[in-house]
Order: structure tokens, then sequence, then C-alpha cells
């Protein structure tokens, strides 16, 4: 069943300034759906439309099959969490958490058996009589996320919960709310900036830029099938590693640098496509083992994570970033021999930026379904 449906959905300010333009989409019940962009491209707007903050310009909204343009927020049965917790300082944890069903009149006594079991659920039972500077950042988010879970609403809406906290405490709470949305079967919008966020959290992925949808899927599709230059750069980490390409005396020839050797059915595939930008994920550059060896590549950077390592190579005007498991001594300086294949490289139309071809093999490993 669809909960959320956006048909044809625009806004603009004064008839001039477009931020969204004809977004339509369809998001289910139970599903956690991830809205990502970078910073100004129109994310939390539309957010702010679903919930009803923000009044709609054109197009249709609709929740669990009912139009719902003109509802006030109070009528669209939805909770929202916000970027800054918008806790009442002045208040108490349990005061802010029971907040919402007090404004709503909800008997005293289902009040205290929402707000218990709320509070046991994110450990805040020992909290609920202190004020919010009196939390750490991550106690204070927990609190808006129970104001949210208390009032049992089926949609939750989130906007960037996670930015205020540091990187420890983010891939925790990620991780809490993920469990948190499953245990309770909401269906939740999240919007956030950061692609691994939406990679880790996201059943499904919207990618937004400058008030358009460049694409929609689950991680996997985007991260493997990018529909554009924009989602490949986006998504990832390291991002893809991007050059331009033309074809010479049978080679492709990538920054006038590259030289890789094509074989007649790899020329028909492209040779219609005159402007070229080829992408490669940072796992596909292999080490080159003795006959399998493609090309030297002198190093420029290396960053060692323990579990990983990450190597960088100038091609031409771009920097190239390897990723190879484990940890290896490599200096900066050094010629290291490297596996580069045309099967593991997208290519795209320079002009549009549309995907022409997507990497032939997903990962250096199998895909295995469990």
């Amino acid at each position: 069943m669809k909960q959320v449906e956006l048909i044809n959905l625009s806004k603009s300010y004064e008839k001039q300034t477009e931020v969204l333009n004809e977004i339509n989409l369809s998001i289910d019940e139970g599903e956690f759906f991830v809205l990502v962009g970078p910073s100004g491209s129109g994310k939390s707007t539309l957010l702010r439309m679903i919930a009803g903050l923000e009044d709609i310009t054109s197009g249709v909204l609709k929740i669990n099959e009912k139009v719902v343009n003109h509802l006030p927020p109070k009528d669209r049965d939805l909770s929202m969490v916000f970027q800054n917790y918008a806790l009442y300082p002045h208040l108490s944890v349990e005061q802010n958490i029971l907040f919402g069903l007090h404004a709503k009149k909800v008997a005293k006594k289902e009040q205290q058996k929402r707000l218990h079991e709320t509070a046991d659920m994110m450990g805040l039972g020992s909290l609920l009589k202190r004020k919010p500077k009196q939390l750490s950042g991550g106690q204070r988010q927990r609190v808006a996320l129970a104001r949210s879970v208390v009032s049992e609403c089926p949609l939750c809406l989130m906007d960037e919960p996670l930015s205020n906290l540091d990187a420890k405490l983010r891939a925790h709470m990620r991780m809490e709310i993920r469990r948190l949305q499953k245990r309770l079967g909401l269906t939740m919008v999240y919007v956030t900036h950061d692609q691994v966020e939406a990679m880790t959290m996201g059943d499904r992925i919207m990618v937004l830029n400058e008030g358009k949808i460049q694409q929609v899927g689950d991680p996997i599709t985007l991260y493997n099938e990018p529909a554009n230059l924009f989602v490949a750069s986006f998504i990832g980490s390291p991002k893809m590693n991007m050059g331009q390409a033309k074809i010479e005396d049978h080679h492709l020839v990538i920054e006038n640098e590259l030289k890789i050797p094509l074989d007649l059915t790899e020329l028909l595939k492209i040779t219609k496509n005159k402007g070229l930008t080829v992408g490669m994920r940072a796992e596909h550059i292999f080490r080159g083992e003795a006959e399998e060896t493609t090309h030297l590549l002198e190093v420029v950077n290396v960053e060692q994570l323990g579990n990983e390592t990450l190597l960088t190579f100038e091609i031409g005007k771009e920097l190239w970033t390897a990723k190879w498991l484990g940890q290896w001594q490599v200096s900066v300086g050094n010629k290291v021999p490297v596996n580069i294949s045309m099967k593991n490289m997208s290519f795209f139309d320079s002009e549009t930026g549309e995907l022409i071809k997507a990497a032939s093999t997903p990962t250096n490993q199998e895909v295995v379904a469990i």
C-alpha cells in the first residue's frame, strides 16, 4: 500500500525561484525511504511540504490515498524529528516527550503508559526529570525520537537528525533508528546530505539535485548503475573515479594519458558516442600481478585505514583512488603495478551526463544472497 504519494509536486517562491520541479514519487507503507542530495537541492523543503509546514505551489500530495494539500500538520497523522531537535528548554524530558499527547488531550493514564514504554525503549528512564541543557547531544536526539515515537503516528519524518552528533555516535544512532523503524513498522522518510547514511539506512533512496529527481532505487542499484554523472559522483565513498575519454587507434585514451586496448566488440558498443566520460570505482583498480599488470602508476597520496589502504594516482588532470583490502606498505612517489580493465568501467555521455553503459562486474567479489 502507498503511504505517501507525490504527483507532479512543485514548489516555487514568488512564481520565480523554483525549488522543486514536478516531483513524482510513491513511498510504501513500512518503508525506510531516504532523500539525499547536496545542500540547497530541495530535500528539506520537500519533507516540510509532506509535513504541511510548507505550502504546495502545484501538484497533489496524498497520504494514505487521501489528498492532504490543504490539511494542517496536526491533521496529517504524522510526526517529525527536526535537525535541531526543537526541545523546549524550560520543560523536563518527560514533559517534552508528552507535549504532543497533552496537546491532543490523550488520557493521563495512557500518556504515562506510552511514556514509560518509550523511555525504556530509548534508554531514557533515568533522565525523565532532567532539562535539555543537562543532556548530551545523543541524549537530546533520543528525546526528540521518543517524542515522535510516543505519538504512535504511522508516518515519521526526519530532517537530518544526526548532523549535530560526532562520528561514533552518529554510526550508533543510525543503527538504533533503523532497528526502531523495523520494530515499530513505521514508514520513515529521512532527509540527509550524507550518502553513507543514505546507503546504510535506506530501503530505497531518492537522489535530488537542484530540485529535480536524479534517480530512485535501492542502494546497490544506485551504486552499481548510477543513472548519470551526478549520481555516480555523489553515491559511494570514496567517490567514483572519473575522466574524459576518447577512442584513438583502437585504444580507449583517458585524460590523454591512460591507454587501454579495445577489442572490436567493445569498440562497437561505445563508438557512436563522441564525448565520453568514464567512471571506475576505487575497488575496481586491482593490484597488478605479473602478467595481469596493465599499467604502472605513481602514487601521490596514501591513506592507511587499518583494514584497507587508499592509494591516489594522478591521471591527467584527475586524481584517481584505488582501495585495496589490508595494509600495504607503499610510499608517495612509488610506482605500483595495477590492473585496469574496461569491463569494470561505466561510460557516460559527457554532454548530457546520462549513463551509456554500466560496469559489467558490480564488485570484485560475488554478490551472495543469504
